[in-house]
């Protein structure tokens, strides 16, 4: 009885083997024209001509002709070749198929068609257990509005992803993708990439070593990355960009060179966001900004930097500095709180305690507006408590201070400066560079100095000026300072201090006038720096004759 049950036993485990078997054989299907028994090289095969119909589990060959091998589960397929396998279709001259591996190989103008998408090559192997294909004597495949080609490429039916390696190109309605490795997903539209690539559309060129790019939502992400938009070449390690709203926001090592050849400039920091439509660019993460002119460079630093570029012609372009703004040029430094920098017109607008130092002089003032030309100061208007203190070859301090003062510069150097209103200046006369031979004290509402050689000339005094000559061993501590004088000498940034990392943002008042990030709204408009203004005088000439550095004291 147990010698029965065994008996059965294996002979159900037999029957079921060869049934499992049967069923992964390839099968001839009804229709077939006719069926010759042949032999090749000692193995038998069966040749199948006119409608020949074959079938594989869900897989099934359509072809002119065919030499079926039967008990080794391998079929030669020719001639208007068709292999359907639910959505998939693939078409060729001639083709194999192994049904014990299940993998076909289709050679001649191969056609692959899945749903929106097809795949034309010389040759192609495809797994149907899998259903993964792979080309390796190049391919081009469109999908919905894009086209591309490749050396080589794999496609995964259930994954949608297909894998290109070799001159990879992609063609779509609104870009150029170019890379030697690259992997798309038919799903979601995306493109990704791990070698350098090139991508081009309306708006400018990207070039990346790494990231996405979705073909229908038009963002993208990038490593190591360089895009260039319509007023900016910007790159960073890290680069996030949507087409739609044409925004950009870029981290790390943050580079954005301006294509503006008048207003040529460079700015650098960790972090960027730029909106494209509005010309608009926030820069932080220890911004600078380099303006490159004649051999010499302007630096700007600042906790943050906003860059506006208007794209009305009639409207000016600015750059926004807050807070804790330095300045650096060979000849000029300075900082204050906030500055306003009219790219347009070369107007520097310096608010929140400004001073600024050129060569051995330094200007102080409640606002400063400073005229920029050839991108070298030109003249600086003071307003309210204006104040220049200038040393001389002894470190002497010669003081001028005012309501507000206009100063003209020439190559750097102070040439000229007009008071207007509340005047006093303090200036110590010199034999040559080395023998102090007095100080000079006036006292009048308005008055015009001239400079030359970075030493004071002439002083004319336009109405009813005090003046005193004091010899040198008269003079008391007391006497060789202004109300309000300060040498702020130790505050003078150096080219270092502008270029170093920011760690901290400090408490401050309230930014300048900046345009909202998202809006469409132009910035406020500034008022155009004028000359302080002074009354009107009969015949507006000096009150007292012309001062020169040789100034004896006034008995009147």
């Amino acid at each position: 009885m147990k010698r029965t049950n065994v008996f059965f036993s294996i002979l159900f485990l037999l029957l079921t083997t060869l049934t499992v078997k049967a069923q992964d054989k390839i099968e001839i299907l009804p229709g077939v024209g006719s069926l010759q028994r042949g032999e090749k090289n000692g193995v038998e095969y069966y040749r199948l001509l006119q409608n020949v119909q074959l079938k594989q589990k869900d897989t099934y060959l359509y072809c002119d002709s065919a030499h079926f091998y039967r008990e080794q589960n391998y079929v030669d397929i020719f001639s208007n070749v068709r292999v359907v396998q639910n959505t998939l279709t693939v078409t060729s001259t001639t083709a194999t198929y192994n049904g014990n591996q299940r993998i076909a190989t289709f050679k001649g103008g191969v056609t692959l068609r899945d749903e929106n998408l097809t795949l034309t090559t010389p040759s192609l192997i495809y797994n149907m257990a899998t259903r993964v294909g792979r080309y390796t004597e190049g391919g081009t495949i469109v999908e919905t509005e894009n086209t591309l080609t490749s050396r080589s490429g794999n496609y995964n039916l259930d994954s949608k992803l297909l894998s290109f390696k070799g001159n990879v190109h992609v063609v779509g309605k609104d870009a150029d993708i170019k890379s030697d490795s690259l992997q798309y997903n038919t799903i979601n539209k995306t493109a990704y990439f791990v070698t350098l690539t090139h991508i081009k559309n309306e708006q400018g060129n990207l070039t990346a070593r790494g990231g996405y790019y979705n073909t229908v939502t038009k963002e993208s992400q990038f490593l190591n990355s360089q895009v260039e938009t319509t007023d900016y070449t910007i790159s960073g390690q890290k680069l996030f960009y949507d087409r739609t709203r044409q925004y950009l926001h870029a981290t790390g090592n943050v580079k954005m060179v301006s294509k503006d050849q008048k207003n040529k400039t460079v700015i650098t920091g960790q972090e960027a966001k730029h909106w494209e439509a509005l010309g608009r660019s926030k820069i932080t993460g220890s911004p600078v900004m380099r303006s490159l002119v004649s051999g010499d460079t302007l630096y700007i630093s600042a906790d943050t930097l906003v860059s506006v570029d208007n794209k009305d012609p009639k409207k000016k372009d600015f750059l926004y500095a807050y807070y804790g703004v330095r300045i650096f040029k060979t000849d000029m430094q300075g900082k204050c709180d906030s500055l306003s920098y009219n790219l347009t017109d070369s107007l520097m607008m310096m608010n929140g305690d400004p001073i600024l130092w050129s060569n051995n002089s330094q200007l102080v003032s409640n606002r400063m507006h400073m005229q920029m030309k050839n991108r070298t100061i030109d003249r600086m208007y003071m307003y309210a408590d204006a104040f220049i203190v200038s040393e001389d070859s002894l470190k002497n301090l010669n003081q001028i201070k005012g309501r507000d003062m206009t100063a003209f510069f020439q190559e750097g150097d102070i040439r000229r400066v007009d008071v207007n209103g509340n005047g006093e200046s303090i200036y110590f006369a010199l034999e040559g560079d080395s023998v102090l031979t007095g100080m000079n004290k006036t006292v009048c509402s308005d008055m015009v100095l001239k400079f030359k050689d970075k030493k004071l000339q002439t002083i004319s005094f336009l109405t009813n000026p005090d003046a005193s000559f004091i010899p040198p061993h008269e003079l008391q501590e007391p006497d060789k300072r202004l109300k309000g004088f300060k040498w702020r000498i130790d505050e003078k940034p150096t080219k270092a201090q502008v270029l170093a990392k920011r760690t901290k943002k400090s408490a401050r008042p309230a930014k300048p006038v900046v345009v909202a990030e998202e809006s469409d709204a132009p910035p406020k408009a500034t008022k155009k720096a004028e000359p302080p203004r002074r009354k009107a005088r009969n015949n507006d000439k000096p009150a007292a004759p012309k001062v020169n550095a040789r100034l004896q004291r006034n008995n009147n």
